[in-house]
């Protein structure tokens, strides 16, 4: 395989693993129509950079995380339903006029919309993690087995091109939703709040419970 056929490989599996309705692909679309295109992308780049962060741990040291990982799974499991439910109800009370005033006095800055979804995002390692190794598996990039300069040097192509891949992805879609916001009144981007708030709370307690639940059985 070929350091450009690598390199697109984990181009692919970025795009591929960042499309995907989520708590954090909602919150960023919130925050493109509510913000602006700015807002959108640094939160975009937080996602990705976490998401490269967790690729990384995948795919150098799976291998070795994997028993505790399965040990822990559903204590991380819980922690990040409770993690999203809370972003949720966060993102349901927000006002948005409050949200355009303080954009425009400078209050909101990108590190901290890039800051509050890498931090979210991070959260949710356990549902992420094996979603990467999914499409690691689809596009035929195995893990590091035993460390040589050559895996290490392979395995530094797939991250780079897997963070590109994201990275277009959010700027991508951030550039696309922006120009709606022109359309949106205030109350519509309340009822934009709203929805977002309500659907990642969703998945939170979707979470919450589905996990709740096999904790259970494994206990009757």
């Amino acid at each position: 395989m070929s350091l450009w056929e690598i390199l697109l490989r984990g181009l692919c599996v970025g795009m591929a693993a960042s499309i995907t309705v989520g708590p954090v692909a909602v919150l960023c679309i919130q925050r493109t129509l509510s913000r602006g295109r700015r807002s959108g992308i640094f939160s975009g780049l937080g996602v990705a950079s976490a998401d490269t962060l967790m690729a990384t741990v995948a795919y150098f040291c799976y291998a070795l995380l994997e028993t505790k990982i399965t040990e822990y799974t559903h204590l991380l499991r819980i922690t990040a339903g409770i993690f999203v439910v809370i972003m949720g109800v966060y993102i349901f009370f927000q006002n948005p006029v409050t949200q355009i005033r303080r954009n425009r006095a400078g209050k909101s800055t990108p590190w901290q919309d890039y800051a509050s979804v890498f931090g979210l995002t991070l959260a949710n390692f356990i549902l992420t993690v094996p979603y990467i190794l999914t499409f690691f598996a689809v596009f035929k990039i195995s893990t590091v087995q035993a460390a040589s300069v050559m895996d290490v040097g392979r395995g530094a192509l797939v991250i780079a091109g897997f963070f590109v891949g994201a990275v277009v992805w959010w700027t991508l879609l951030a550039s696309i939703l922006s120009p709606l916001r022109q359309h949106f009144r205030p109350r519509y981007m309340l009822t934009i709040n709203h929805v977002a708030g309500v659907v990642i709370g969703l998945l939170g307690i979707y979470t919450l419970v589905s996990t709740l639940l096999i904790v259970f059985k494994h206990h009757v």
